[in-house]
């Protein structure tokens, strides 16, 4: 494999960023969560359980893709991950904002993290990753996956998305708990369209690579 090209990694960032400013992958539960204990500590604290469960969400794909990438040539597998994106995203635009996966304001880290996991899963946070990963772990002609250098490079690329994701969402989620959710109704995007949108760009890119 050589040289990794320097966009995947700034594309995992990015992606992590997007993923800590959408609320639905936790801030909005971590402020709801301070705000019902009158605790900016409790804001702190929930912070962790939600990184992690995105992150074992995203480790869970990328360990899948890894797997099939030693029995699957790369065309193949960059294919069938084009058609999972496309379906994922079809399923999110149609349904995916009624998702029944409900924590209640008592529940624990472990039930936080296990909640974050759930959401991340069910909104395909990890097959976004997937182009980033096969261009970092695929070179042109390369048959297959080495796992001797794809999974450090995978490792990696789970602690820089994790880390973008974690710095926003701890950014968004006090200055949410201090200043309150008004700006919600006031001026505030459609994430779920970028984030189908993102979805299918995913997939255009693993067919036209």
């Amino acid at each position: 494999m050589s040289a990794s090209p320097l966009w995947p990694w700034i594309t995992l960032a990015a992606l992590g960023a997007f993923h800590g400013l959408n609320p639905a992958m936790g801030w909005l539960f971590a402020v709801a969560l301070g705000l019902h204990r009158r605790s900016r500590a409790t804001v702190v604290t929930a912070l962790a359980p939600i990184a992690l469960g995105h992150a074992v969400a995203i480790a869970a794909v990328l360990a899948a893709i890894l797997t099939f990438g030693t029995v699957i040539e790369p065309s193949h597998l960059g294919r069938g991950a084009a058609v999972i994106l496309l379906a994922w995203a079809a399923w999110h635009i149609l349904a995916g904002h009624r998702l029944p996966i409900r924590i209640g304001m008592k529940t624990g880290l472990a039930g936080l993290a296990l909640w974050s996991f759930m959401v991340a899963g069910a909104h395909g946070a990890g097959l976004m990753v997937v182009p980033a990963l096969m261009a970092l772990c695929v070179s042109p002609g390369q048959r297959g996956f080495d796992l001797t250098q794809s999974l450090p490079v995978s490792i990696a690329a789970i602690s820089v998305h994790t880390g973008a994701m974690l710095m926003v969402i701890a950014i968004v989620s006090l200055l949410a708990y201090k200043h309150g959710l008004g700006f919600l109704r006031r001026g505030w995007v459609n994430l779920d369209l970028i984030w189908s949108a993102s979805l299918v760009l995913g997939a255009v890119w693993l067919l036209v690579a």
